[in-house]
């Protein structure tokens, strides 16, 4: 059997991955790192496990712009659904509670959402893939481990409607990191 060289090789780029459900960032950024047996890769900040979207891995000396585009504003496509509570927060999560829907207009919807565009104060949630002492908080969740988390100054820079009917909707959103 050939002996795999450890060190890997010297190759320079960005890879575009479309992330699946299901894998967290750094599987997916172990993966690629294998597939080009570079010596050097990382991503240019995590999604949970759960979302799907664009993760860019950056080979070599690449890795030195992952710090401006893990700083970068991003963009997001979201779907919500009405009228269930689950423990994560996430489709995930065991159901904990339901409620009727009241009726509600598309207008009414996208006047209560602009209430959300500019800074604000958040409160990461548990079931992120923020990282406390080097884990991401989402294991430590499924753990039963609850921490504290300080509140962060985000910016909503936009939220448009794109799509909705009497239990769910879908919105595109522009933020900070």
């Amino acid at each position: 059997m050939a002996k795999r060289n450890k060190k890997g090789r010297d190759i320079t780029g960005i890879v575009i991955i479309d992330k699946p459900t299901g894998l967290s960032s750094n599987h997916v950024l172990q993966r690629v790192k294998r597939l080009f047996n570079a010596n050097k890769a990382g991503h240019t900040g995590s999604l949970d496990p759960l979302a799907t979207g664009v993760l860019p891995v950056c080979l070599g000396e690449a890795t030195k712009l992952s710090t401006y585009l893990l700083d970068a504003d991003k963009q997001y496509q979201v779907r919500c659904q009405l009228g269930i509570l689950t423990d994560s927060g996430d489709s995930d999560g065991e159901v904990i509670a339901q409620q009727a829907i009241p009726e509600y207009s598309p207008e009414q919807l996208q006047q209560v959402l602009l209430d959300f565009v500019g800074e604000q104060q958040q409160i990461p949630p548990m079931f992120s893939a923020l990282k406390h002492q080097g884990q991401p908080l989402y294991k430590l969740a499924r753990q039963g481990i609850e921490i504290e988390r300080k509140s962060r100054l985000i910016t909503i820079y936009s939220i448009e409607l794109l799509a909705c009917d009497a239990e769910s909707f879908t919105l595109q959103v522009a933020c900070s990191k």
